[in-house]
């Protein structure tokens, strides 16, 4: 695809209770889209925000001549469901997602437009300077590692949504319908040409990060369990290694109650407890890691739908509408 099948960016950005630096964050996403050689949209997605963040994208889109349009979840369900729920009403030949935390400048939008337009499916950004605690810098550096080893995708930064996807790749994402969803991952497995550049990060101005310490331990779970089957593997293999352990340990015990007497085998009852522990301990691992595995399995078999958009609104658009 060259630039001249790029005849319209559509922004997608998901709006969690930030009623602080909306203002701001549309303010400079237009300045930055206008710029741009071809039209543009930005679809705000409000994910069921208890602040005021609904109605001040309501305002915005309903503007006269504005280039915002507010998709409105009915509760929360989540960044990349809120994403996917933008995803069903662009218009773009090229879509760009975006945090609405401003961290990640709105300015570097040209940037990536300029180089999907030399033909690459996805390209996505690296984070310079990181402007994140030693801890979220740690968990992101893990999640990174856990993917490219499990994908065999050489990714640099899967955590950073700053990001651009042709319309193309938009379409087989939406067919796909396991209800956890991470659409920098799903993407990847869709992309011919993929390619990533740095971009700058700032401090966030307004509010506290939505990825509390348990949303990040999800967030992982939720990445091992959708992207593979691997740990399934590793358990059993795990459990295999346990049983020939123990089964080495108990002719361990017996030869040793032969050849030493009784008096021997009263005074290790506590090495029994200690194997019966590690026995116990390794099949609640595993009855958990299933546990996984089903609860996905039973959310798939619902077939509810991902997200409930409850109203569009815009220039063109103002309807209450239910989109999986």
């Amino acid at each position: 695809m060259t630039d001249q099948d790029i005849k319209k960016v559509s922004v997608v950005i998901p709006v969690y209770n930030e009623q602080e630096s909306l203002n701001e964050l549309i303010r400079r996403t237009q300045a930055a889209c206008d710029t741009l050689t071809v039209d543009y949209e930005i679809l705000l997605v409000d994910d069921g925000s208890s602040d005021r963040s609904a109605e001040m994208l309501t305002a915005a889109a309903e503007l006269p001549g504005s280039k915002v349009v507010a998709v409105l979840l009915n509760r929360n369900y989540g960044q990349h469901s809120a994403i996917m729920a933008g995803f069903s009403h662009v218009s773009g030949d090229l879509i760009i997602t975006l945090d609405a935390d401003l961290q990640n400048p709105p300015e570097e939008i040209p940037r990536l437009v300029a180089v999907a337009m030399e033909g690459y499916d996805v390209v996505g950004t690296v984070r310079q300077n990181r402007q994140d605690s030693w801890f979220r810098k740690f968990a992101s550096q893990m999640i990174n590692r856990l993917i490219q080893r499990t994908t065999g995708k050489a990714m640099g930064d899967y955590g950073c949504m700053l990001r651009a996807y042709r319309r193309h790749i938009i379409d087989a994402m939406l067919h796909c319908h396991e209800r956890s969803t991470f659409i920098p991952i799903l993407a990847n497995t869709f992309a011919r040409r993929a390619t990533e550049i740095p971009v700058m990060h700032a401090e966030r101005e307004f509010g506290d990060s939505k990825y509390s310490f348990m949303r990040l331990i999800n967030l992982m779970y939720d990445l091992i369990t959708c992207l593979t089957t691997t740990p399934l593997r590793l358990l059993s293999v795990f459990g295999s290694i346990i049983a020939l352990s123990g089964f080495a340990i108990a002719v361990l015990l017996v030869v040793m109650r032969l050849f030493l007497g009784p008096e021997w085998s009263a005074e290790g009852v506590f090495m029994l407890f200690a194997v019966l522990f590690i026995f116990v301990g390794a099949q609640f691992v595993g009855m958990g890691l299933l546990g996984e595995y089903i609860g996905r399995i039973y959310n798939d078999v619902r077939a509810r739908p991902r997200y409930f958009i409850q109203r569009v609104v815009s220039n063109n658009a103002d309807s209450t509408q239910d989109k999986q």
